[in-house]
This record gives structure tokens, C-alpha cells and sequence, in this order.
């Protein structure tokens, strides 16, 4: 779990990277919660919250378009 403070220190492009992993290990704790295979279901919220925590950064810092620049860096990550 990310503490405010570490993630305020972070840059702009380190925290959208952040964003992304924490998406897609949200998207994996989700299916491991639906096989029943999740050991604590206690990380689904940690997440959560460390995916809010990152957002609210971002937008305190004027970023728009969130949405589409996750889409994109995911987009330059699959043509490699």
C-alpha cells in the first residue's frame, strides 16, 4: 500500500506506469476473487485505494485526459 506522501514524490510519467500496474493487478486479484483463489481479500481495497490516491494526484496536478494516456501507453506497450 502506497502512502500519499511516496506517491506525491512520484513524477507524472512514473505515476501513470504506476497506474497501469496497479490496474492490471487489480484485474488479477478480481479473477483470483472469482475462482476463489484470492487469500486476502483485504488487497482488493488496498489497490483500489492506491489507484484513488494515484488519480487524485494526477488530477491536483492538472493532468486531463487520464483515460486517454493510459489508452495510449497501453497501446505503445503492445506494439513492442
Amino acid at each position: 500500500m502506497m502512502k500519499i506522501s511516496e506517491v506525491r514524490d512520484l513524477k507524472s510519467e512514473e505515476l501513470h506506469a504506476e497506474l497501469e500496474t496497479k490496474r492490471r493487478h487489480l484485474f488479477d486479484l478480481r479473477a483470483q476473487a472469482v475462482t476463489e483463489k484470492l487469500e486476502n481479500p483485504r488487497r482488493l481495497t488496498a489497490v483500489k485505494r492506491d489507484i484513488a490516491r494515484i488519480l487524485t494526484v494526477l488530477r491536483e496536478r492538472g493532468e486531463e485526459s487520464i483515460e486517454n494516456y493510459q489508452r495510449h501507453l497501453e497501446a505503445v506497450s503492445h506494439r513492442k
